[in-house]
C-alpha cells in the first residue's frame, strides 16, 4: 500500500500546529513568594516552561533578554505594577499576551490608556485549574489569531502570483 503524500493545505496546516505546541514559555511576575510557587508548579504540572519574576522591574528586565509566548503578572507589585509593565511592553513593541490576576481590576487606568488592557484578568482569589484554563485559552485564542493570519498571507500571496502581470524585458534599442 502505498503512502498518500498530503496535499499544501494539510502540509501547512501540520507546519502551524507543529510550531504552536507545548512546551510554551511562561513569565510569571508576581511578588508573593506563596502564589508564585503555586503559579509555577501548577503551570509547569501542565506541560508549560515557566519563568518566575519577583515583581514587575525583574519581570521588564527578563522580557529583554528573553522571549515568551505569554506573561501573567500581579498588578500591585514593588518597583513596577502590572499596568507599568504592560505599558512599557507596548512601548518596546513587545506584543505577547498578557494575563493580569489581580484583586481589583485597574478599571481607571484601562479606561484612560484603553491599549494597555491585557489579553485576559483573572481575579484573585482564583485555583490553579482556574489559571491553567485562562492560559490555556489565551494561548489558544493566539494561536488561532496565528493561523488566520498566515491563512491570509499565503491567500493574498496567491492572488497576487495569479494576477501579476507576466513583464518581458525588451533589449534596448540601438538606434541603428
Amino acid at each position: 500500500m502505498t503512502r498518500k503524500e498530503p496535499s499544501r493545505r494539510e502540509s501547512a496546516r501540520r507546519t502551524t500546529a507543529t510550531r504552536f505546541k507545548l512546551p510554551r514559555h511562561i513569565l510569571v511576575a508576581e511578588d508573593d513568594s506563596y502564589t508564585l510557587d503555586l503559579n509555577l508548579r501548577g503551570l509547569t504540572e501542565a506541560g508549560y516552561k515557566v519563568a518566575a519574576a519577583h515583581d514587575g522591574q525583574v519581570a521588564w528586565e527578563t522580557l529583554q533578554v528573553f522571549r515568551y509566548d505569554l506573561v501573567v503578572t500581579d498588578n500591585c507589585m514593588p518597583r513596577m505594577s502590572g499596568v507599568e509593565l504592560i505599558e512599557k511592553m507596548r512601548a518596546a513593541h513587545i506584543l505577547h499576551p498578557v494575563i493580569m490576576v489581580t484583586g481589583a481590576v485597574p478599571e481607571a487606568e484601562f479606561a484612560a490608556k484603553p491599549w494597555l488592557q491585557p489579553t485576559a484578568v483573572l481575579l484573585k482569589p482564583y485555583t490553579i485549574p482556574e489559571l491553567v484554563a485562562a492560559v490555556n485559552k489565551v494561548l489558544h485564542a493566539t494561536d488561532a489569531m496565528h493561523e488566520e493570519i498566515e491563512h491570509r498571507e499565503r491567500s493574498f500571496r496567491k492572488r497576487s502570483a495569479k494576477s501579476a502581470p507576466s513583464m518581458s524585458v525588451s533589449p534596448p534599442s540601438t538606434g541603428v
